[in-house]
């Protein structure tokens, strides 16, 4: 079934300057073994991943997972996606909001479920039912490193700056990335 996209959706994905065939001239190099997110593609991509991706909550692990998916979109640190099976699920329930990305289609947010008197601040959101392209992460759960402790093989992660967007940057990502004012449309 072909999914027709709305206007908005069109207009969203018309505006953005950079996308990834060649870099500004304010992008960090990259030395070997480290990725430029001005190397990353616009439409993003799908990248499978098999390095170790561990979640923690209060000194428990909420995710372990070595099958994951990795997006990479210009300007921004890639956001690992894992399965729901390597995802503890009893520990979070949905907030009840959503957003949508113009790429992957209607994210719900879920929080920490004993956090639920607390207002349930997000820490992971997940795509149901992701536009054409991005099926394979399908039920798939991303985590917020700025609000929840992520490691990748080990090294714990650091949050995107701005606070909106849940990129996960390690050592291996250089940038500028998106997400602090006046980068909207980067």
């Amino acid at each position: 079934m072909t999914q027709i996209l709305p206007e908005w959706i069109r207009l969203a994905r018309s505006k953005w300057r950079h996308r990834g065939q060649e870099k500004p001239a304010f992008a960090q190099k990259s030395n070997p073994g480290q990725e430029s997110v001005w190397d990353y593609p616009r439409p993003p991509c799908l990248v499978p991943d098999h390095r170790r991706v561990v979640v923690r909550a209060r000194g428990k692990v909420l995710a372990d997972s070595s099958s994951t998916f990795r997006i990479l979109e210009t300007a921004g640190p890639p956001t690992f996606y894992l399965p729901p099976g390597d995802v503890n699920i009893s520990n979070l329930i949905f907030t009840g909001t959503s957003s949508t990305c113009e790429w992957k289609g209607m994210a719900r947010y879920c929080a920490l479920a004993e956090s639920e008197e607390k207002g349930g601040e997000p820490v992971a959101w997940v795509y149901l039912h992701p536009y054409p392209g991005f099926e394979s992460i399908a039920g798939f759960l991303s985590f917020y490193p700025g609000r929840i402790a992520c490691y990748v093989n080990d090294e714990r992660v650091l949050a995107q700056p701005g606070g909106w967007y849940g990129g996960w940057v390690t050592s291996e990502i250089v940038g500028p990335y998106k997400g602090l004012p006046g980068t909207e449309w980067w």
